[in-house]
């Protein structure tokens, strides 16, 4: 059984720091996509960031150079450096991970986690 399991998160005043990380577990295919979502009330789900098991990454335009995406392929694991954070930046933040084979893709994602950033 699939389990990706997200820690990290919280609330922090504008223009500081949250890392979050999420571990890939339970699949016997090899992970090629890994990505940060993030949704606001009321609004939708958006990509943050993603890097691919080859260390490509893209940023969305409201985080460049404040948020960086890294990954453990070892561990399975993405990581999400925020720095610079802002009250738009509020939202949960979803992990989302493709484990992937030769005639197999399938995408999963995580709980979820509250980030929040008061001004």
């Amino acid at each position: 059984q699939v389990q990706l399991v997200e820690s990290g998160g919280g609330l922090v005043q504008a223009g500081g720091s949250l890392g979050l990380s999420c571990a890939a577990s339970g699949s016997r295919f090899s992970i090629n996509f890994m990505g940060w979502y993030r949704q606001a009330p009321g609004k939708q789900r958006d990509l943050v960031a993603s890097i691919t098991s080859g260390g490509n990454t893209n940023y969305a335009d409201s985080v460049k150079g404040r948020f960086t995406i890294s990954r453990d392929n070892a561990k399975n694991t993405v990581y999400l450096q925020m720095n610079s954070l802002k009250p738009e930046d509020t939202a949960v933040y979803y992990c989302n991970v493709e484990f992937s084979g030769v005639y197999y893709r399938k995408t999963y994602w995580g709980q979820g986690t509250q980030v929040t950033v008061s001004s």
